[in-house]
């Protein structure tokens, strides 16, 4: 619980606590994550989750010869010369069953009809494909091309050998990453937990979504976007409900929240009015510090990163864009983070694709700009970016956008005609 406190007065508006640049923003995330802990699951349900532990293949993959075409197998010195000028015959003794273990051996001049992933006989070392080949009805082989040593054979551990390194910790596990993890036996897998996430909105402002909104009321637009983006980000959204601007109050969502989460979000009350008390609420926790208070962005500069019984907190700007950009920049990769990514993955976009601006785009320098654009192509199948305007209270500017870019801090600008990359959504 919070240190002792005494009713909060009305203050005069509070300049910034510290800004910081993006970059530096990032440095204290990537410092300060913890990690949660690990749990042992089926392979099966862990599709995007993060590896606690290095892993390493059990076995040769495969572990036997086996082909990679449908053909015959040979012995590659049985069809040196062969053309379809001067082919060469051979003897069909058989056919290699599908799931069994080969033990009738070749011999000089023989071969045996193969299908793809079937097991290579012994004194094999070769196939032929069907089509440079035709049977002749005889139990003879027509071979019309010469083949060379392990040709159209997986030998045993080219794919991986067994003791190699599969994935690092770290790697979030993607879906044919478990065929790759079941192909060698592992059938449980060591992940990190997924983080908790506690949502507290702020504000007397506030309604819940479903409540009809009185003058100077407005619906809780972030509670479902933030949540879903948490989801997004790999953890487990808590939502804690609307916290009146009230310090109690706060103070005991505060407790709450640092009981079951991992990490805290808090939307609204991170700038600088005169009800605005996130700092000194998250202050008033043991082990408690505030790593910054505003990053030189737009949208987002009222933006906090701190800790608060040990835990991270992000105070997140009220208004919708403002919001919904911060936690794409910052508070998707804390997720992360905590979930066990390093931050080389954690920071880097998910999807991003390059497109030349429709038309000048003006920023003030010493800062960074995030511009919404809508994407479409021209006549010519060349890739737009249309920048969108609207205020960061303006939610419908992000439903119509599908991506934005950067300006950076010491850029005046884009012009018409610019290539930029564009991080989508």
């Amino acid at each position: 619980m919070p240190r002792a406190s005494t009713a909060v007065a009305l203050a005069p508006i509070k300049a910034f606590f510290r800004v910081v640049t993006s970059t530096e923003a990032r440095d204290h995330l990537a410092t300060f994550a913890p990690r949660t802990t690990s749990e042992t699951i089926p392979t099966v349900d862990a599709c995007g989750r993060v590896l606690a532990k290095a892993l390493t293949s059990p076995v040769d993959l495969p572990h036997f010869h086996r082909t990679n075409m449908d053909g015959y197998a040979v012995r590659a010195h049985d069809t040196f010369g062969a053309s379809a000028s001067l082919p060469m015959y051979l003897k069909l003794v058989g056919s290699v069953e599908m799931g069994k273990t080969v033990t009738r051996a070749l011999k000089k001049g023989e071969t045996m009809r193969i299908a793809t992933g079937g097991m290579l006989p012994p004194g094999a070392d070769s196939m032929v494909m069907v089509e440079y080949t035709e049977e002749m009805g005889d139990g003879t082989l027509e071979v019309q091309r010469s083949t060379s040593p392990w040709e159209n054979i997986l030998r045993i551990g080219e794919d991986i050998k067994k003791g190699a390194a599969i994935f690092a910790t770290g790697r979030r596990l993607r879906a044919h990453d478990l065929g790759a993890l079941t192909g060698v036996g592992l059938t449980k897998v060591p992940v990190h937990r997924r983080p908790k996430v506690a949502l507290i909105s702020t504000g007397d402002e506030i309604v819940a979504p479903e409540q009809s909104p009185k003058p100077g009321q407005i619906r809780n637009i972030n509670q479902y976007s933030l949540r879903a983006m948490i989801t997004e980000a790999g953890g487990e959204p808590m939502d804690l409900g609307v916290v009146k601007d009230d310090r109690p109050a706060f103070e005991q969502a505060m407790a709450r929240a640092l009981s079951v989460a991992d990490v805290v979000m808090i939307s609204g009350g991170s700038s600088v009015g005169i009800k605005d008390m996130t700092v000194d609420v998250v202050c008033s926790f043991p082990k408690s510090a505030v790593f910054f208070h505003g990053i030189s962005i737009a949208p987002g500069k009222p933006t906090i990163f701190a800790k608060a019984a040990g835990k991270p907190v992000m105070g997140l700007p009220g208004h919708p864009v403002s919001a919904l950009v911060v936690f794409s920049l910052f508070g998707a990769p804390l997720v992360r983070l905590v979930g066990g990514e390093p931050a080389t993955t954690a920071f880097a976009p998910l999807r991003t694709t390059r497109a030349r601006l429709a038309q000048n785009v003006a920023s003030a320098p010493g800062r960074e700009d995030y511009v919404r654009v809508l994407l479409t192509e021209n006549n010519a199948g060349l890739l737009l970016a249309q920048p969108l305007p609207g205020k960061s209270g303006a939610v419908f500017s992000l439903v119509q956008a599908n991506g934005m870019f950067c300006i950076p801090h010491n850029e005046e600008g884009k012009e018409a005609g610019e290539e930029v990359e564009v991080i989508l959504f």
